[in-house]
């Protein structure tokens, strides 16, 4: 699949963003969505990410290869790693070995898409002892020239006061932002676009993601991948969201498809996003 010099695609994939021509907003695919691809060829699989037009990811697991030996495919297919993962429990208790693998990788981004608890139990408490910890990890890696963000999976928007849990995390967040996965943000019951319009601020990265329709969502951070469908074919207002990120500036929005799709459904979903205006 040929991509235009004037769309540029990156796509970031996670080891599972009107017209974007500006070079200050970049989509990309997150690695974790090729998880099972990689499982058998990580060589091919980076190909294919290179074929698409892609040049950004996320991710920051090498899948049992070499460290050395995965980012030397990375560099050979032209692909930069601008935002890692890292777990709750290394920020909490080692955030200065999440500065070394960041830098290792050359990354301006680290996000952390969980914070551990159990079944229904994440309240205000765990929300607040996560939103310590954001804090203080955020610090260093500001002090260090990176940006962490939140990933949210549904369970933060459960009602807290006059608002969600969500809403306490994002007013106390003074070293951390918010990376917005458009899927989860709805299927958790809210709107994207207008929470994007409310933190607007606090929304530095964005997961690109879009739910079939007539799927009914739920707070406890629990899904079926299989209704991960190529954007604008399902319920959310994706064209909505990326001229909002353009607006805000948002510097990637990462593809990021979970369903056993998606090696045919990104191409669609990139001539999609080539299409708004």
């Amino acid at each position: 699949m040929k991509i235009s010099k004037k769309y540029k695609a990156v796509l970031v994939l996670a080891l599972g963003f009107g017209t974007l021509q500006s070079s200050a907003q970049e989509i990309g695919i997150q690695l974790w969505s090729l998880r099972n691809q990689f499982k058998t060829d990580i060589p091919g699989t980076l190909a294919t990410i290179k074929d698409w037009g892609i040049t950004k990811i996320e991710g920051g697991d090498s899948y049992g290869m070499p460290f050395d030996e995965f980012n030397g495919l990375l560099k050979k297919n032209n692909l930069e790693m601008v935002s890692i993962g890292a777990p709750f429990k290394d920020l909490e208790d080692s955030p200065e070995k999440v500065v070394e693998s960041a830098k290792a990788y050359g990354a301006k981004y680290v996000m952390c898409a969980w914070v551990p608890h159990n079944e229904n139990d994440f309240a205000i408490a765990e929300t607040k002892h996560a939103t310590e910890v954001f804090n203080k990890a955020g610090k260093l890696l500001k002090e260090n020239g990176i940006t962490l963000a939140y990933h949210a999976h549904g369970y933060e928007f459960r009602p807290y006061k006059n608002g969600t849990l969500f809403d306490y995390m994002m007013e106390n967040a003074e070293h951390f932002t918010f990376e917005m996965d458009l899927f989860w943000v709805q299927h958790g019951g809210e709107d994207p676009l207008a929470l994007m319009k409310k933190y607007p601020e606090k929304v530095t990265l964005l997961h690109l993601k879009d739910m079939a329709k007539g799927v009914v969502g739920n707070n406890t951070g629990s899904e079926d991948r299989e209704t991960n469908v190529v954007l604008g074919t399902g319920q959310i207002d994706i064209a909505g969201v990326v001229a909002e990120a353009k607006t805000l500036g948002v510097e990637y929005m990462f593809i990021e498809d979970e369903s056993s799709r998606v090696v045919e459904q990104v191409p669609r979903s990139l001539e999609y996003l080539k299409g708004l205006k």
